[in-house]
């Protein structure tokens, strides 16, 4: 499972020209499942990114976690982590999970995020989305389990 986390001022995500999810301060989780991936990985990366430290504290440290400032939390799923463009021009995504199987572990990945007390919304699986993302800093990590 990878996790591209970025720190936002505001985020949303749009279908058709139509909101799906919005947030204000807190994260955005570019969530990729790969063929190997459950319920163990996401609990993993779930405990992790709730608990990242990488909030300013009144001092201007990252030293605050998103539980700590209340954060909201959008999950977007992102089978494009997974690419493989070692060989030739056109990525490859053979390692990445079959929908069938990653649909179930995003929503789940969702869930686990929301019962730790982050207020979580997500994108629609499969959709065309338009993601706006307005990257507090900008702090990006890539997380892996």
């Amino acid at each position: 499972m990878r996790a591209l986390v970025q720190r936002v001022s505001s985020a949303a995500v749009s279908v058709g020209g139509e909101g799906v999810a919005r947030i204000s301060q807190g994260i955005v989780v570019l969530l990729g499942i790969g063929q190997n991936d459950g319920e163990a990985q996401a609990q993993f990366l779930c405990n992790k990114i709730a608990n990242l430290r990488i909030f300013e504290d009144a001092d201007g440290r990252m030293n605050l976690s998103l539980l700590d400032i209340k954060g909201e939390a959008i999950v977007v799923s992102q089978f494009t982590l997974y690419a493989d463009a070692n060989k030739g021009r056109r990525p490859s995504f053979v390692d990445a999970a079959a929908p069938e199987i990653a649909e179930p572990l995003v929503t789940r990945f969702a869930e686990m995020i929301t019962g730790l007390g982050v207020p979580t919304q997500t994108g629609l699986f499969g959709a065309h989305m338009l993601v706006e993302i307005n990257n507090d800093g900008p702090v990006t990590i890539w997380l892996e389990k």
